[in-house]
């Protein structure tokens, strides 16, 4: 079903791409890797998958249309699929589905967005949120929110490298907590360096709010990139607060490019996972690449922290505390 959804939607949008008076394009990118994965828990057999492993399967459609007077209409809605079975996500556009305007006071959409906070994780995270040891961890174990739907978002043009977002997802429940997310981040982007930081507080609870922060930095000079994060998920209920701390940087040579990521996963408890993992692409154009990426999370007597890539987390049972998951790919990616 969902795939003939997909050719509806496609079949739809081509007429519009011939409109005069907007602008709409179809765009997304296909991932695949081979991928050997082991979750180090008794009980649990390592596994042989393929799946996406820099940057998870999709495609999009967005477009604009000139409102006049310096205002323009825009949407945006993107689709993933998994390039193992063709299978699309289990909502359509789960990834991103927005409408809005935007003009001299900046942007405003509604709808399915990504929460300012992932945009400051996804721009000082050195693996791209892809790579095997990425921070996308930190979002698959409900600690932090990647996505908001039922939102309204506002983005600020920039001024003097400065750009304020807020963004509100409504919970749209009719009795106990409301389920509202709140969140705003500041950013400053000057040439190659970059700055963010945002909060969120999530009322999950009657008895007090979730609250998620988010500092990150990168920095770039020659073939040379650094990048940076803490981010802090604190649930309501002792014991619950949860840190990430990541730690990377990156060198081109000629079309090759080298990374390497540190981590350290913490709770409030004492558990404490730290997840080391490095990956090497090749462009062989400006839109397809190969690659390798290796990963793994060493946890203590107290952790049992999970290992991501884009399209995969391994997660050791709850049961099997101190294991230690670890994985390696082959892959290639292309863009359109």
């Amino acid at each position: 079903m969902t795939c003939k959804m997909m050719a509806a939607v496609l079949a739809a949008a081509l007429p519009f791409a011939a409109s005069a008076q907007s602008s709409v394009a179809v765009y997304g990118q296909v991932d695949a890797a081979i991928a050997h994965e082991d979750a180090d828990a008794p009980g649990v057999a390592s596994r042989t998958a393929i799946h996406a492993g820099q940057a998870s399967s999709r495609i999009g459609f967005r477009g604009t249309e000139d409102l006049g007077g310096g205002m323009k209409a825009l949407f945006n809605v993107e689709a993933g699929f998994g390039i193992d079975t063709g299978m699309g996500d289990s909502a359509l556009f789960g990834r991103r589905a927005v409408v809005g305007l935007e003009g001299n006071f900046g942007m405003l959409t509604i709808g399915r967005e990504y929460t300012p906070i992932d945009n400051i994780s996804g721009a000082t995270h050195i693996l791209g949120q892809g790579f095997y040891g990425s921070n996308l961890n930190a979002f698959a174990n409900g600690r932090m929110t990647r996505r908001i739907s039922n939102s309204v978002n506002y983005k600020s043009r920039p001024m003097a490298g400065l750009k304020f977002s807020a963004a509100i997802g409504l919970g749209e429940t009719p009795t106990g907590p409301s389920q509202d997310l709140k969140t705003v981040s500041v950013e400053y982007q000057q040439g190659k360096l970059f700055a963010g930081i945002g909060y969120a507080t999530y009322d999950r609870l009657a008895s007090g709010s979730d609250r998620e922060m988010i500092f990150g930095a990168a920095y770039g000079f020659g073939a040379l990139e650094f990048k940076g994060n803490y981010m802090v998920g604190d649930q309501t209920g002792p014991n619950n607060r949860y840190t990430q701390a990541n730690l990377g940087a990156a060198m081109a040579f000629g079309p090759g490019k080298l990374f390497g990521n540190l981590q350290q996963s913490k709770l409030q408890n004492g558990a404490r996972g730290n997840g080391y993992a490095v990956s090497y692409s090749h462009s062989l154009s400006k839109r397809t690449n190969v690659y390798a990426s290796y990963g793994t999370t060493v946890n203590n007597e107290r952790a049992a922290f999970s290992l991501s890539a884009a399209g995969s987390t391994i997660t050791p049972p709850a049961s099997a505390l101190g294991a230690d998951p670890v994985a390696y790919a082959v892959g290639m990616r292309h863009t359109f």
